[in-house]
């Protein structure tokens, strides 16, 4: 069980801080095709954040140097398990917000207007076409249209279907026919659409989030407080205290313990289901 937890540990690590660089090469790749594009100066401007699904193999991603304990040196088959063990804790975890200091969620403002709930709708109502006119409710299509599945093999509860194009220019604008992921339960032959993902980077206001989808309506969430254990004992480490499930909830506790602290990671997630029979349950989180 520790080995699993501290795979869990390196591979969300791994994810806030390989991003940087692939984002890098994708804003490179945007700004050399479209030279004149500049980002917004409303805040959107930052890099983008990473999404679940992002793994070791993502196109444009330097993986090349060790990253807080997962050696790069290690067999394929041998990474590959070390993912997967991670992922697995990761996905039984990283959607439920039971979670304590772990977990950030914005509060709902009241009271929810018309005005909030008519822009609310339409994102609904956008979606649900976008979803429909692409035939994404055949996950294959999906597939076909450069969505990734994170870890296909691993039970989860729900599977990200992830654009990570799509998650970087969310990061400039917003248009809620391009979600960064779409949402699928397995059944025996395949996958069932249920819902989508929208993202914004870490660093943006609730003011920010509240101009895309208001917060009278939605919650967006955060990952934070986690506490890597010392590097080279992430084997034996106590992950009643490190960990996104540990006692270990702040800067100085962490660097008591040997730590080091990340007071957020990832970016911010806001859920959307679609396809439910009432407003409440399309914005469940």
């Amino acid at each position: 069980m520790n080995a699993r937890r501290a795979s869990y540990i390196a591979f969300l690590a791994v994810i806030s801080l390989a991003l940087g660089g692939a984002t890098g090469k994708l804003a490179a790749r945007q700004q050399s095709s479209q030279p004149s594009q500049q980002p917004n100066s409303g805040g959107n401007s930052g890099q983008g954040q990473s999404m679940p699904g992002m793994n070791h193999d993502t196109p444009g991603m330097d993986m090349s140097q060790d990253m807080l304990g997962m050696k790069m040196d290690q067999s394929a088959d041998e990474k590959d398990q070390q993912v997967e063990h991670g992922a697995m804790d990761a996905m039984s975890h990283m959607h439920h917000h039971q979670m304590g200091a772990h977990m950030y969620m914005t509060k709902l403002r009241t009271p929810a207007t018309p005005a909030d709930w008519a822009k609310a709708d339409e994102i609904a109502k956008e979606l649900r076409e976008s979803i429909e006119q692409n035939n994404y409710m055949d996950y294959r299509v999906a597939l076909g249209n450069g969505f990734r599945i994170f870890m296909p093999n691993l039970p989860q509860p729900e599977y990200h279907f992830t654009s990570y194009y799509n998650g970087f220019l969310e990061s400039f604008s917003f248009n809620p026919a391009r979600p960064t992921s779409l949402l699928y339960k397995k059944n025996k032959t395949g996958y069932d659409l249920v819902g989508a993902m929208y993202t914004m980077p870490k660093r943006v206001t609730e003011d920010q989030l509240n101009e895309r989808i208001p917060l009278s309506i939605a919650q967006w969430h955060l990952h934070t407080n986690l506490c890597m254990p010392p590097a080279g004992h992430r084997l034996a480490a106590d992950y009643t205290k490190f960990g996104l499930t540990g006692s270990i909830v702040t800067k100085e506790a962490c660097t008591e313990a040997g730590g080091t602290f990340y007071p957020v990671i990832l970016g911010w997630m806001v859920h959307v289901y679609p396809f439910e029979d009432s407003r409440e349950k399309i914005w469940a989180q």
